[in-house]
């Protein structure tokens, strides 16, 4: 179980770092600042698939949400092959 909830708070963590990016878009901070380079450096080899797959719409970028519904199925079938392997 403890195999689990690591890579459980792993997957949540990163979902947590996707929408702070997705924050970052609306607000438009530093692009040098430390913090929000090491936010796009993380996320950004994950968004860039869905974002050539669904590119921005006029303002809006949909990749973020469909990143997020990936990283969903991901981690259901992730979490699900370790508690086979456990039980």
């Amino acid at each position: 179980m403890f195999l689990y909830n690591v890579v459980a708070r792993l997957f949540d963590l990163y979902n947590l770092l996707i929408l702070i990016r997705l924050l970052l878009s609306w607000v438009n901070p530093d692009p040098y600042a430390p913090w929000v380079r090491f936010v796009y450096q993380l996320t950004e080899p994950f968004l860039e698939p869905f974002r050539r797959l669904l590119p921005p719409v006029g303002m809006i970028d949909f990749s973020p949400l469909l990143a997020l519904l990936v990283l969903s199925f991901i981690r259901r079938l992730v979490l699900s092959l370790i508690l086979n392997l456990v039980m």
